[in-house]
């Protein structure tokens, strides 16, 4: 088969180390890995390399486009292996590898940003235009030597990922989010409102979701704070997940999702599908934007109501940041206990302002007061979720929401993780405790049927 021994489903092969911002290693026919200079080309003929690599991809995408039938990825592979032996047999075999992996990218995959996708160490990749992307590795920014060829290569790629979606992106719509077949979430935006070039934001997620086990062996969570939000997922409490940007909210809330009981129905809402539920019994839904038209957009908040009606026994909402908030405060409010969902917050404290703002957006002329009682009567408890500096992500504090006192939502913590210090790597030294304090909610996970050890707290 040639090449396609070592070409995957997209046609890249799986980088064997981090890609870094002088070198990437691509694996040629004979397994060994060579190194290419920064921007992705070899030292001494990198543009004869370019205008190589360009002449034997116009020709195969020449040859592809005068035949009528599909071709399979296994069957472009032979058709590029063959038009380098004919274009440029005097290659050697890494750099033959190379074309061809390139071009194969191109063709059937996402081009430069195959090599990255692949990268299972990278948890984010951001085009800042085409001749600057960075990745995050280990919650750490990092500068590859990827690069596209101009502005319009990086459009190419970005119309490639939203097409399958039915979206677009153009001058009158300079901005669209998207996922990729694996889940993981896209943002792009172009000219006029970028002004360094088009630009992606890729997050990541694994192909096979983390569980509470991998976030303890991480050190994001002790074993009793594992316990106990097991026991409160099971135990039907309403769990709102806080946190800043890129600070593992979704992750947690995956991770959270799994403990729902596979007899109940699970109605999940987002504006992205990231979720990756193991039930068997789980609606996914998807919010949709307005077409060139400017009609049929199909808002979070439009889900949340018709997700109502759709007899669900948890409602789970990617995240709230508008008006969907009320609606979402109604649901717990009125039968759907046993809901979760993520919102943009730095503490708990600020959190429940947050709540209070976006049910504003609703637009209805609620009291200050009574949108509190409503989120203190809604809420059970406020996980917060926290990247720290030096790139871990960790659950910070869980809060319970106790009652009212006045016109002020009492918030009791269980549990939070104390930083003592970082030491001379710039890592985190610091433990989980509990408060020493119960819940008053760990009588309804009892009541709920749930066992709740009492040395979870003391």
């Amino acid at each position: 088969m040639g090449l396609m021994d070592k070409i995957n489903r997209t046609g890249s092969p799986a980088p064997s180390e981090p890609i870094t911002e002088h070198t990437f290693h691509t694996e040629s026919e004979e397994g060994i890995s060579f190194d290419a200079q920064e921007g992705g080309q070899e030292s001494g003929s990198s543009e004869e390399f370019s205008e190589l690599r360009d002449r034997v991809h116009t020709y195969v995408a020449a040859q592809l486009a005068k035949q009528d039938s599909q071709k399979s990825d296994e069957e472009i592979a032979e058709l590029i292996d063959e038009s380098i032996s004919e274009l440029a047999g005097e290659l050697p075999r890494k750099d033959r590898a190379r074309v061809a992996t390139e071009i194969m990218n191109e063709i059937t995959g996402f081009g430069p940003l195959e090599m990255l996708l692949n990268d299972q160490s990278i948890s984010e990749i951001m085009v800042n235009g085409p001749k600057q992307i960075y990745v995050e590795r280990a919650g750490k920014l990092e500068k590859t030597g990827v690069v596209f060829q101009n502005d319009e290569h990086v459009r190419r790629i970005i119309d490639r990922i939203v097409s399958p979606l039915g979206r677009h992106i153009d001058d009158s719509t300079p901005m669209v989010d998207a996922r990729l077949p694996d889940g993981s979430r896209v943002n792009a935006i172009i000219p006029p409102l970028s002004l360094c070039g088009p630009c992606i934001t890729i997050r990541k997620f694994s192909s096979t979701p983390l569980t509470i086990k991998n976030l303890i062996s991480f050190n994001s969570l002790s074993q009793n704070m594992a316990r106990f939000l097991e026991a409160a997922v099971k135990g039907k409490l309403n769990i709102l997940v806080s946190g800043g940007t890129g600070s593992g909210k979704t992750t947690l809330l995956n991770v959270l999702s799994a403990f729902i009981p596979s007899n109940e129905r699970i109605v999940t809402i987002e504006d992205a599908a990231e979720l990756k539920l193991l039930q068997d019994h789980v609606v996914s839904l998807e919010s949709r934007a307005a077409n060139l038209e400017g009609t049929g957009m199909i808002t979070i908040r439009d889900l949340v109501r018709n997700a109502l009606r759709m007899r669900p026994d948890r409602i789970i909402v990617g995240e709230v940041r508008g008006g969907e908030t009320l609606d979402m405060l109604q649901a717990m409010n009125t039968g759907h206990n046993g809901s979760i969902t993520t919102a943009h917050a730095n503490t708990p404290r600020d959190a429940l302002l947050r709540m209070e703002t976006m049910v504003m957006m609703a637009g209805m002329e609620f009291p200050v007061s009574a949108i509190r009682h409503q989120v203190a009567g809604a809420l059970d408890l406020i996980v917060q979720q926290a990247r720290l500096r030096d790139g871990t992500r960790k659950i910070t504090s869980i809060s319970e929401i106790s009652g009212m006192e006045g016109d002020v939502i009492t918030l009791q913590e269980i549990f939070r993780f104390q930083t003592d210090y970082y030491n001379e790597s710039g890592k985190a030294v610091g433990r989980f405790i509990s408060t020493g304090t119960r819940p008053k909610c760990a009588d309804k996970m009892i009541d709920n049927g749930i066992a709740v050890d009492e040395k979870w707290f003391y």
